[in-house]
Formats: C-alpha cells, structure tokens, sequence
C-alpha cells in the first residue's frame, strides 16, 4: 500500500503512498479520464463529495485544476502543473491544496494488459508527515472506486 522511502542522501525523510488497480477499460479510456475535464468531473472526488469545475490542460506546464465539493457543503481544491505527459503511458503534475504552500509531486502510469484492460499505478510522493501521506491514501482509494466505476456500472 505505502511505505515510506528510504531517506535521501541528505538524511530527509520522503514519505509516499503507491497505489495499483486493474481497471477493466483500454488504456486510452484511463488516460482520458486523466485528462479529459468532463470525465474527471464524475470521479476525481472521495465519497459523496463532486466536483465542481476540473481543468486537465495535459501538456508540459498544462494547468491542472479540482474545485470540490462535500455534501456538507465544505470545499477543497487543488492545482497544479504537468510536469510530464506521455500520452496513454504516463502523467506526472504537482498537486497542491488551496490554503498551502506544500506542494507534492503525483505520477500516474497507464499499462495495457494482454486482455485489454488497464494496469494503473499511482505514486504520490513529497508530504511531510505521515498523516498527510495517510489521508491521501483515504481519499485516492475513494477517487480510484469512483474510476473503476465507470466501467464496471
């Protein structure tokens, strides 16, 4: 699930999360529900919260963008910048909270199974505390659920 890096050459901490999932759709659908606003904006929110507005402009220096919702009305957005983008293959883009200055570095791989479906693997590194680390393992856990449902019904 996460386990925390080995410390750098420096003796600084580096706390990480690395999710896997299997999702039964090509390569091309995952990667557009990546980067394709309208497909973000069903399920890059944990739980019952939605997404208000998502920009995924998936080039190098592209702006990436969340404005969520919770039921209880509280709200949550994060931005952020492609740093890498290998269509259908990989993504990778800063990620910070409104209300922070702490900026994390999220990667996403896409790998074609030899029965059409996606191996995507998830690595979001850089927090400072293991808490942090932790509920954004809560929270993809919940995105990724709401991702794979989209093909499954």
């Amino acid at each position: 699930m996460s386990d925390p890096e080995p410390p750098s050459a420096d003796g600084e901490r580096r706390i990480y999360l690395t999710l896997r999932r299997v999702i039964d759709a090509p390569v091309e659908a995952v990667y557009a529900a990546w980067t394709d606003p309208a497909i973000l904006r069903r399920w890059l929110a944990p739980g019952d919260a939605t997404v208000v507005r998502a920009v995924a402009e998936a080039v190098v220096d592209g702006v990436f963008l969340v404005d969520m919702r919770g039921v209880d009305g509280r709200k949550w957005l994060v931005r952020g910048r492609f740093r890498e983008v290998v269509p259908c293959r990989r993504l990778v883009l800063s990620w910070c909270w409104e209300g922070t200055d702490i900026e994390t570095l999220l990667a996403v791989w896409f790998e074609p199974d030899d029965v059409g479906r996606t191996c995507l693997t998830l690595t979001h590194s850089r927090f400072v505390q293991d808490e942090a680390r932790d509920e954004h393992v809560r929270g993809w856990n919940g995105c990724l659920a709401k991702l794979e449902a989209l093909w499954t019904g």
